[in-house]
C-alpha cells in the first residue's frame, strides 16, 4: 500500500504529534500496534522494508491481520487530518456546516440542520464558491420537505440563477482541463491540439467582455488561467509577461486575492518570474523572486513547501546567466534542505542544475559526478524516457570533454537499445542528431572533411526552428557545437 508510505511521509511533526493524540484519544497507555506501525514506517522512509515491520508486530503467522491494521492506520491517519484541518480554509469549513446539517437531518432535527446550512450558505457566498453553493442549495430545498417554514421556491430560484453562473466556469473548466493534459503528455500540440486551443481562446473571448466576467472573482481567476495556458503554450513571452502584470496589479487593487487563492496568487508571481527570464530581464526577475519569498510567508506559509523548490529554481535560473558561481552556490544550499529532499524530482533537476553550472564553467569531472547522482535515486528509474534520453546525451557530452572515449563507444550501443523506440519520434530528433554527431566525431580523422557529419551539423545549427529549439536543450547543442568547430 504505497499510499500508505506516501501520506506518512508528507506528514509535517505537528501532523504526526495530532495522530498521535488522535489515536490515544481512548486506551491512552495501552500499547497501540497502529501507532507502532506509524513510527516504524515514518523511521524507514524511504527505504520501507514491510517484512521487517511485520515481523516485529507479529511474529508469525499469515499477513491478514497486519493488512487489517494498515487499512486501520490509513483510515485514522485520514480522520485525524481532517480533525486537524476542517476549518483550515472556507471550503473545509463550509463542507463541515454540510455534514453537520445532514446529520441533524438524519436526527430529525430540522432546526438545527436549517442553522448549520445557513451558515454554510452564508460563507460559500462571500467566497463565490459556487460548487458548494449548488451542493447547499440542494440540501436545502431536501430540507423543504421536512417543514413549512422553509420555502423550497427562493432556493430552487436562487439554485437556478447559481448553476448558470457554474455552467459557465465548467466551460472555461472542461477546454481548460483538456489543455493542460495535452501540455504535460505531449511536447508539441497536434493539429487537434491547437482546436482545442482555439476553442478555449473562443470562451476567453466570449466572457471576458461581459458584465459577470468583471462581477465574478472566481470567473476572473479561472479566465487568467485559460490565458496564461494559451500564452504558456505558444511561448509567447513578451505577452505572458505584459498580461501577467496587468493582470496582478488588477487583482491586487481590487484585493481579489485572499486565503482561499494564495496558491493561486503565488503560482502568478512564479509565472511571472519565468516569464521575465524568458525575455533576459534577469534582475527584475530575481526583484520578483525575493517578492515570491516573502509572498510564501503568507498565512502561516500554507504554501511555503509547494513553491520552495520554485523560488531556489527562479534564483538558479537567473543566476546562471548573471553569476555562475551564485547559481551553484544555491544549488548547494537547496539539495541539503530538507523540504526539497522530500521530492526525488525535486533533488534530479537540482543535480542537473548542479551538473550544467559546473559544465559551464569548464568544471567537467564536478559536472559528471552530479549528473550520474540521481541516476542512484530510485525515482530516476520512472522519469519519463524521452528525459532520461536527453540526460544520457548530456553525459556523453561531458564524458567527450574529458575524452573519456573507450566509455562513450560503450555508453552509445546502451543508449542504441535502451532508447531506440525514441529514435524515430519527431520530439526528439534533435537529441538523435547530437548523439549522430558525436559518434561522427568519436570515428572520423579529421572532421571537417567528413561528408557524413556536413548534413548533420546544418540539421542541427542551420534552421531558424533548431534555434527555437536549442531553448530546450539541457545544454545548449548549438553553442557547444559551435565552440567545437572552431576552438
Amino acid at each position: 500500500m504505497e499510499i500508505l508510505q506516501n501520506i506518512i511521509g508528507a506528514m509535517n511533526k505537528e501532523e504526526a504529534r495530532h495522530f498521535k493524540l488522535f489515536a490515544h484519544r481512548t486506551n491512552e497507555h495501552e500499547e497501540r500496534k497502529d501507532v507502532i506501525l506509524f513510527d516504524s514506517i515514518r523511521r524507514s522512509l524511504p527505504a520501507y522494508e514491510e517484512d521487517v515491520i511485520f515481523h516485529k508486530l507479529y511474529s508469525a503467522g499469515e499477513k491478514n491481520s497486519f493488512y487489517r491494521l494498515k487499512n486501520r492506520l490509513l483510515e485514522n491517519i485520514g480522520r485525524s487530518l481532517s480533525l486537524q484541518y476542517f476549518d483550515q480554509n472556507d471550503s473545509s469549513y463550509i463542507l463541515n456546516n454540510v455534514v453537520l446539517s445532514k446529520l441533524f437531518h438524519r436526527k430529525g432535527q430540522v432546526q438545527t440542520a436549517y442553522f448549520y446550512l445557513g451558515k454554510a450558505e452564508k460563507k460559500a457566498k462571500e467566497t463565490e464558491s459556487l460548487d458548494l453553493l449548488e451542493l447547499i442549495y440542494s440540501e436545502l430545498i431536501l430540507l423543504s420537505y421536512e417543514t413549512l417554514e422553509i420555502n423550497p421556491e427562493q432556493y430552487i430560484n436562487k439554485r437556478k440563477e447559481n448553476r448558470n453562473k457554474l455552467n459557465k466556469i465548467q466551460e472555461i473548466d472542461d477546454i481548460l482541463a483538456s489543455v493542460i493534459y495535452s501540455v504535460k503528455i505531449l511536447e508539441n500540440f497536434s493539429k487537434s491540439n491547437l482546436k482545442i486551443l482555439e476553442k478555449l481562446q473562443e470562451k476567453v473571448n466570449e466572457f471576458a467582455g461581459t458584465k459577470e466576467f468583471s462581477n465574478n472573482a472566481q470567473l476572473r481567476f479561472k479566465i487568467y488561467h485559460a490565458v496564461s495556458r494559451i500564452l504558456l503554450q505558444k511561448e509567447d513571452y513578451p505577452s505572458l509577461e505584459k498580461y501577467l502584470r496587468s493582470t496582478f496589479a488588477d487583482f491586487t487593487k481590487q484585493k481579489l486575492f485572499n486565503k482561499n487563492n494564495h496558491d493561486t496568487r503565488l503560482q502568478m508571481l512564479t509565472y511571472l518570474i519565468n516569464a521575465l527570464f524568458k525575455n533576459n530581464k534577469y534582475d527584475e526577475s530575481l526583484r520578483y523572486a525575493e517578492e515570491l519569498n516573502k509572498a510564501m510567508g503568507d498565512f502561516n506559509g500554507i504554501f511555503k513547501d509547494k513553491y520552495l523548490f520554485y523560488y531556489y529554481n527562479a534564483r538558479v535560473n537567473n543566476y546562471t546567466k548573471t553569476d555562475v558561481d551564485k547559481a551553484i552556490e544555491i544549488l548547494n544550499e537547496a539539495k541539503e534542505n530538507e523540504v526539497i529532499k522530500k521530492h526525488p524530482y525535486h533533488i534530479v533537476f537540482i543535480y542537473l542544475n548542479l551538473a550544467v553550472s559546473n559544465f559551464d564553467k569548464g568544471n567537467f569531472k564536478e559536472a559528471l559526478k552530479s549528473l550520474l547522482k540521481p541516476s542512484m535515486h530510485d525515482t530516476y528509474k520512472i522519469l519519463d524516457a524521452g528525459f532520461r534520453y536527453r540526460i544520457a546525451v548530456v553525459e556523453l557530452i561531458i564524458r567527450y570533454e574529458l575524452k573519456d572515449f573507450d566509455y562513450i563507444e560503450h555508453r552509445m550501443k546502451q543508449i542504441k537499445k535502451e532508447f531506440f523506440g525514441l529514435y524515430k519520434t519527431p520530439a526528439y530528433a534533435r537529441v538523435k542528431v547530437m548523439q549522430s554527431i558525436l559518434h561522427r566525431w568519436m570515428n572520423s580523422k579529421e572532421i571537417h572533411k567528413d561528408k557524413k557529419l556536413k548534413p548533420l551539423l546544418e540539421q542541427l545549427l542551420n534552421n531558424k526552428a533548431a534555434e527555437n529549439k536549442a531553448d530546450h536543450d539541457i545544454i545548449n547543442y548549438n553553442d557547444w557545437v559551435q565552440n567545437k568547430m572552431t576552438g
